[in-house]
């Protein structure tokens, strides 16, 4: 397993009443579940004993391509059931599934330079013509779920957003905040924020996360390249020995 987030605590003082109160920070960096979270049970119990370790409200700093639609429904409902207020910030992209996850934000605040891009889900399948419609039934139902978080959050019309889905739709700070994904632009903090710079690309490329699957799939499948023959000296003299014997 590989963890796509962690966690920091930052204190912060009320300069009128001069008290002193923790704010937990949560940092999803990164593709959001390299391996799904299908048929895992480990990882999302760990994620949530982490999220329920603690209690008051929450920053979310999200900078990601997307990643595990599974995952990332798991993981907005966790934080849309979270007793404290969560307020999602987005540092650079909150593309995909990160995109769902974003949603479970009472605020979310975008960057000026930042973008948010929502799309249809995609799977790879293989079959007749029946295992065909089957995977197209759930990428539909798939859809389905995601425009619920989206239309909770923007107010949209269910028409409108799969519309949007469709197009795969980017949108830049004004843009998210037009359209109800976000409600703020960040604006400079004279406070030092405890950031963490991400050791990731974020290169968002369909190609590549559909290359990455099927290589994934080949390896959990154990299919190996083909070997090249290696012809020993004995066998090539082996086999002059008969050539001569057959004349």
């Amino acid at each position: 397993m590989k963890k796509f987030w962690n966690w920091k605590n930052k204190t912060i003082t009320n300069q009128e009443t001069e008290t002193q109160s923790q704010e937990r920070i949560l940092f999803l960096n990164g593709t959001i579940a390299e391996e799904s979270w299908v048929d895992d049970e480990v990882t999302p119990a760990l994620f949530k004993d982490e999220l329920n370790s603690g209690e008051g409200d929450i920053t979310v700093w999200s900078y990601s391509p997307g990643g595990d639609c599974i995952a990332a429904a798991q993981i907005y409902n966790m934080l849309m059931d979270y007793k404290g207020n969560v307020t999602v910030k987005i540092d650079g992209i909150a593309a995909s599934a990160a995109s769902v996850i974003a949603m479970a934000g009472n605020k979310v605040i975008v960057s000026p330079v930042s973008m948010i891009m929502i799309h249809n889900p995609a799977t790879i399948a293989a079959g007749d013509t029946a295992e065909m419609q089957k995977a197209i039934a759930m990428l539909d139902e798939v859809k389905e779920s995601i425009i619920n978080a989206y239309e909770i959050k923007t107010g949209l019309s269910r028409a409108r957003l799969s519309h949007l889905m469709d197009a795969e739709t980017w949108m830049a700070a004004n843009s998210a905040i037009e359209l109800g994904f976000a409600e703020v632009i960040m604006q400079r903090n004279t406070e030092e924020d405890e950031l963490e710079v991400p050791n990731v690309s974020m290169t968002f490329s369909r190609a590549s996360v559909t290359n990455s699957l099927i290589e994934k799939m080949a390896e959990k499948c154990k299919i190996s390249q083909k070997t090249k023959n290696e012809i020993t000296s004995d066998s090539l003299l082996e086999r002059l020995e008969l050539i001569r014997n057959w004349r």
